[in-house]
């Protein structure tokens, strides 16, 4: 499923953006928001083509994974997501978007 091997979530999410993953996913209350667009999709709208996953060097609040996502209309994007405390992300919500069949 991985097609690149990056060292860190700034590299994957410009070559993720360089091949067409423009839109910039955030999970917000029941919903998936394109933060470009405005867009609003329901997980059953999307599919996970891929992701990479990112642990921090000393801390591992500094966890985060980034997904390359497909809508149903056509808009491709990633959505970045921290294990960190701190972040304000709906997981239960990202958990139900679906994974492409590969």
């Amino acid at each position: 499923m991985h097609q690149y091997d990056f060292d860190t979530l700034s590299q994957a999410v410009d070559t993720l953006t360089k091949n067409g993953y423009e839109e910039d996913f955030e999970a917000e209350g029941n919903r998936i928001i394109g933060n470009f667009s405005r867009k609003e999709y329901l997980p059953k709208q999307l599919k996970i083509v891929d992701f990479y996953r990112f642990e921090g060097a000393t801390d591992p609040e500094d966890e985060s994974i980034v997904f390359a996502i497909e809508a149903d209309d056509g808009s491709k994007g990633t959505l970045v997501m921290s294990y960190s405390s701190e972040h304000y992300q709906n997981v239960e919500l990202i958990k139900n978007i679906p994974y492409a069949k590969r």
